[in-house]
């Protein structure tokens, strides 16, 4: 990279780094008060557990040398004091994408899960089931071997699969081993609605995301070039066309507004056009962002149907729509700039393939490592501290109010 070049991927890096903040409030928006300190933390140690994790470990398997184009054979515990810039920069970068798959999982199972056994979860992901992952399809941009994936074809820009649909299949495996929150299914009559606890900050994050996409994507480029601004206005046309057509939907059939429908339309449009932001039009973007949106509504009632308890309708934003984006650069990306000499047909069915593997290997190494993980130690809380809240139970920090009341009664009635 030369000096600009540089320049940009640590400035996209620092706004992608903002995607953090972003998970943080608006997955402690969307859940309960007196869980909302323990999803704090749970997001800030993800972060440093899974950059720690992939410096060790995931950068190595990733971006490696290949063998064979299924795993990367070097580059593990570098010492970047002796790297090059440009290989410093590119790994930070890559740091903050690996961690955004991570904190997909914090969102799925908020208010039940174990904070040891969630960063036991985020060792297994950034360490192993994301990089190699990720090998398949982005081993060519450093190393000089390619994942077998991109040599078949398969075209993923910025990760509507390498990072969010293999954040939401870990998500989904992980969600039907730990069950749903108490009260959310339990007495036959179809799912109850948990009432979050601060949807102004749950928007804020929605916004904070937003800003940080436009590093996630317009960074992917790794330099400062012409397809620059197109593919960071292919972004905000995406996300703001997915966020009006989910919130629209969810209008429509409903007779009111949906606060979370425009939030997680947003992101489901952002996240269909962050494969093919750099090779569609603007109003390609617009249709797959509508598209995108619309999935996350119907995904949302499907996950309800099935009794599958998704705190912040993560899996539907990031596998649902993560799928459809996908697809979507098979089906609307320009041949010659996607530069795979496939046909069109080719093109989709590649894309349709890459999808597969990446579900089978996700979903299924996830579900497997994970319930053995949990037959060793129980990943859920008990169903006292569930109902008494993890920022209790966990952290032994009680709300104020709670507090006030414990003061205010008299020792002889106190329970």
């Amino acid at each position: 990279m030369e000096g600009i070049d540089l320049l940009w991927v640590a400035i996209a890096t620092t706004l992608l780094f903002l995607m953090q903040a972003g998970f943080l409030c608006l997955e402690t928006g969307m859940t309960r008060s007196k869980n909302n300190i323990n999803v704090a933390i749970k997001n800030f140690c993800d972060f440093c557990v899974s950059a720690l994790t992939f410096w060790f470990l995931g950068f190595g398997l990733m971006y490696g040398l290949s063998y064979q184009g299924w795993i990367g054979s070097d580059l593990f515990s570098l010492d970047f004091a002796k790297a090059s810039p440009s290989l410093a920069v590119f790994f930070l970068f890559q740091v903050m994408l690996c961690a955004t798959s991570v904190t997909i999982l914090s969102g799925i199972v908020a208010e039940r899960m174990k904070f040891g056994a969630y960063l036991f979860v985020a060792v297994i992901v950034s360490g192993f089931l994301y990089p190699i992952a990720g090998h398949w399809s982005w081993a060519g941009r450093l190393s000089e071997g390619s994942g077998w994936l991109a040599e078949l074809g398969f075209v993923d820009f910025a990760g509507s699969t390498v990072v969010h649909s293999v954040g939401g299949w870990a998500g989904l495996a992980l969600v039907l081993i730990v069950g749903p929150r108490l009260g959310r299914f339990d007495d036959g009559s179809g799912a109850h609605t948990i009432t979050p606890s601060n949807m102004p900050t749950a928007t804020l994050g929605a916004l904070l995301l937003f800003i940080g996409w436009l590093g996630f994507n317009g960074g992917s480029t790794l330099v400062l070039d012409e397809t620059v601004p197109s593919i960071l206005i292919n972004t905000v046309v995406g996300g703001c066309v997915g966020a009006i057509s989910a919130g629209g939907l969810r209008y429509a059939v409903n007779q009111r507004l949906d606060v979370d429908q425009f939030i997680n339309g947003a992101l489901g449009g952002l996240v269909a056009v962050t494969a093919n932001c750099f090779a569609v039009s603007t109003g390609s973007a617009a249709l797959i962002g509508l598209v995108g949106g619309m999935i996350v509504v119907f995904f949302s009632q499907i996950l309800e149907t099935l009794k599958i308890d998704d705190a912040v309708g993560a899996i539907p934003v990031h596998l649902g729509a993560g799928i459809w984006g996908t697809l979507a650069t098979g089906l609307y990306g320009d041949l010659e700039t996607l530069g795979t000499g496939l046909s069109r047909l080719e093109q989709i069915g590649v894309q349709g393939l890459g999808v597969l593997v990446y579900g089978i290997w996700t979903f299924g190494v996830a579900l497997l490592v994970f319930s053995a993980g949990n037959a060793v130690f129980r990943f859920r809380v008990t169903e006292e501290e569930e109902i008494a809240g993890l920022n209790i139970a966990e952290l032994g920090i009680h709300h104020e109010s709670e507090l006030q009341a414990s003061i205010s009664t008299p020792v002889g009635t106190r329970p």
